[in-house]
């Protein structure tokens, strides 16, 4: 899926480093003798891979909730709290002590004790130590697409030297951790005052969100936290039990508060960012094109948008090579990629002024390939694109002609209609009258073959009633 492209501050090629996610030294997972984590900042390399997403007015209200919960949490510290600009469901705590939110799970939320209830789960990961009780299983994106499978072992290996930041899956927590995580969660948002059993409703969204895409989609929240037969019982036990703890009082669910502040929110991949359609990536904020090989696979993430043959035998990816000159551009790459004795050659690509740098890329084990590496290094005024082609020595000429072409494909975007193009958002809307989710979609103008999309994000049936007033949620430009 989509995701944003060329974010001010993502250096393209950038070797980071993943001591901020190896797990530190444990300590007993609710000791509030332990030192507090100190995780308020975000990670750079989780916004170089996904982006900041920018919205003030959510971005505030996560933290203000994330702080009141800390605060009755095991272990109180100086906790992050942020959204990220990537449409997966799904939601992430770092060991440092930083949870993250997808803006696609928060348009999936339908109200604020969901919300809470996920918050609490995670932060349950981190007063637990979970992350630290387990070797960090950080998933590395590379230029190959490792991470949505579409690459073949071989090639991945030898382009592991282009590896960049970590994937949106950091820790795959087992059932154990999970159950722990889930009472957790029940516990703090019961604690904060909300209904602990909406927590387990979203389980049930969650689900059929996840039957719904089918197999080979990019991962969610349940790809990353494993779920089970009886978790929805459980956690519907866990939430009564809670209840009955603090009186049976009425808890919180602000339903309506929570839809109206998501009014707006992006939905899906937002074109914005760059967007692949018949057979052409295009990006409209750099006003560029190029086209995609017959087949291939694409992937687009903050820093690089990545090509792949079908069965992973060869890839282009194009990246921002920074400013500057042509020739000094030429010389950071070679060097970045490890290229051995890379000759380099000036061009005109379409009217930019180019260069093509070329060589080999040694082995990196054993195990690994030795690769040919051509790169075409693009300037646009002062920004300078790299379309950096890789396949094995042996079969890098039967790839030649297809990098070419993609490279002299890449040009200025003029068409009006994908300059423009725009991101699909929530619209919440009010029922009129008592009626059907069905027939409320049908007179906001949604089309039949979205209802069953739709149902889903509401968290509903499209046969459940809606009374007049209700408020629901459609999708539209």
């Amino acid at each position: 899926m989509a995701l944003s492209f060329f974010r001010a501050g993502a250096l393209a090629l950038s070797l980071l480093p993943l001591a901020a996610l190896v797990p530190r030294t444990p300590s007993h997972p609710t000791s509030t003798a332990a030192a507090p984590l100190q995780g308020a900042k975000p990670d750079p390399q989780v916004i170089a891979q996904f982006g900041l997403f920018e919205n003030p007015k959510l971005q505030q209200y996560i933290a203000t909730q994330g702080k009141k919960m800390t605060a009755i949490s095991d272990r109180p510290g100086d906790y992050g709290f942020t959204i990220v600009d990537s449409p997966v469901i799904n939601a992430f705590a770092t060991p440092d002590g930083h949870v993250y939110f997808t803006r696609g799970i928060m348009a999936y939320f339908n109200n604020e004790a969901q919300f809470t209830g996920v918050l609490g789960h995670e932060l349950g990961h981190i007063t637990a130590r979970h992350g630290q009780k387990q070797q960090t299983r950080s998933t590395i994106s590379s230029i190959l697409l490792a991470g949505a499978s579409m690459v073949s072992k071989s090639i991945a290996s030898i382009a592991q030297p282009l590896s960049s930041v970590v994937g949106i899956g950091l820790l795959k927590y087992g059932r154990d951790a999970e159950n722990e995580a889930d009472q957790l969660g029940v516990k703090y948002s019961t604690k904060v005052g909300y209904d602990a059993a909406q927590m387990a409703d979203f389980f049930l969204t969650l689900e059929r969100t996840e039957k719904a895409s089918g197999a080979g989609s990019v991962p969610g929240f349940l790809s990353t936290h494993p779920n089970s037969a009886d978790r929805y019982q459980r956690v519907k036990g866990l939430a009564a039990q809670a209840k009955q703890s603090v009186g049976g009082r009425a808890l919180t669910v602000n339903r309506d508060a929570y839809l109206r502040s998501i009014d707006g929110l992006p939905y899906g991949e937002d074109p914005r960012q760059g967007f692949v359609e018949g057979g052409t990536f295009y990006l409209p904020e750099q006003k560029l094109r190029l086209p995609v090989p017959s087949g291939w696979k694409t992937q687009n993430t903050p820093e690089q948008f990545q090509m792949a043959e079908p069965n992973g035998k060869a890839i282009v990816a194009l990246i921002a090579a920074g400013s500057g000159t042509l020739d000094a551009a030429a010389q950071s790459l070679a060097k970045q990629l490890g290229l051995t004795s890379p000759s380099a050659q000036q061009t005109t690509i379409n009217s930019f002024p180019a260069m093509v740098v070329e060589g080999d890329q040694a082995a990196s084990s054993q195990q690994s390939t030795p690769a040919h590496v051509r790169a075409y290094l693009i300037q646009d005024s002062k920004s300078i694109y790299a379309l950096i082609g890789l396949a094995p020595t042996a079969s890098f000429g039967t790839y030649a002609p297809q990098m070419a072409s993609v490279a002299e494909g890449f040009q200025r975007l003029t068409d009006a209609s994908k300059l423009n193009r725009q991101p699909e958002r929530i619209r919440i809307k009010t029922a009129t009258g008592t009626t059907t989710l069905a027939s409320a979609l049908a007179a906001s103008g949604v089309a039949s073959s979205r209802y069953e999309e739709l149902a889903i994000l509401n968290g509903m049936k499209t046969t459940d009633r809606l009374s007049k007033g209700m408020l629901y949620k459609v999708v539209g430009k």
